[in-house]
């Protein structure tokens, strides 16, 4: 058996990361569509008002596993953190490493007083949805995720601006 361990991110960690964000991006299918740099997220994680929390799981001493939140609010519920990711290299999957970066959330959350955990899954990483409901979540499968990119926004605005 492996020993690991789940810490706070430090700003130093912040390759591994990004590492581990593109290892998720080439998983579910868009290897090109990460545009964060490691830049990016040692100022939003690290810098005044930081804007994310990160955890990591050290196999080893080895960043192997991260998960990522922050909070936002819900006008049913307050103050609910979003859980963005929670990544475990494939070589390290099975150790119990999820499970931990979801802990460490959950209780991150507990102790900042939110009232909900929320995150999204694709509909077709049934790995992912069945680790998540065995762990007592609900996949509400009857919500579609909306959103507008860059892109979007600015064609937005061109368009509806005066409105």
């Amino acid at each position: 058996m492996e020993n690991y361990s789940i810490r706070p991110a430090q700003r130093e960690d912040m390759g591994a990361v990004l590492e581990l964000i593109r290892e998720l991006a080439v998983y579910e299918r868009e290897p090109h569509a990460v545009e964060v740099t490691r830049s990016d997220l040692e100022r939003d994680g690290f810098g005044p008002g930081p804007r994310f929390q990160c955890f990591v799981a050290e196999v080893n001493g080895k960043i192997a596993g991260m998960s990522l939140c922050y909070p936002r609010y819900s006008t049913w519920k307050g103050l609910v953190i979003h859980l963005e990711d929670l990544i475990v290299t494939e070589a390290r999957r099975g150790l119990g490493l999820g499970s931990a970066l979801l802990t460490a959330v959950v209780r991150y959350a507990q102790q900042q007083g939110a009232k909900r955990v929320s995150w999204e899954v694709l509909d077709w990483n049934e790995p992912a949805i069945d680790f998540y409901e065995s762990r007592g979540a609900r996949v509400l499968r009857d919500w579609d995720v909306v959103q507008l990119d860059a892109r979007g926004m600015k064609s937005y605005l061109e368009r509806y601006a005066d409105i």
